[in-house]
């Protein structure tokens, strides 16, 4: 059965002070950097979205027979 020392990694415990302080600092900064760059997908999907200035009552009737509430209440 394979352990830990079968994958021929220094310890930290093994190296010196600067050895260690430089290992864990390379750890660090490769964890900080993004794999890919970030697209810009949500910007087109907010632009396409529909727009609209003003609600007249047939819509808001049909919103809240939508949202499952009643217009008597």
């Amino acid at each position: 059965m394979a352990d830990l020392d079968d994958l021929g990694y220094t310890s930290i415990i093994d190296m010196s002070n600067d050895e260690a302080i430089d290992t864990l600092r390379q750890i660090r900064l490769s964890r900080r950097v993004p794999d890919k760059p970030r697209s810009k997908t949500t910007t087109t999907k907010q632009s396409k979205a529909k727009t609209i200035k003003s609600i007249d009552s047939g819509m808001a009737a049909e919103l809240l027979a939508l949202l499952g509430g009643d217009m008597n209440e």
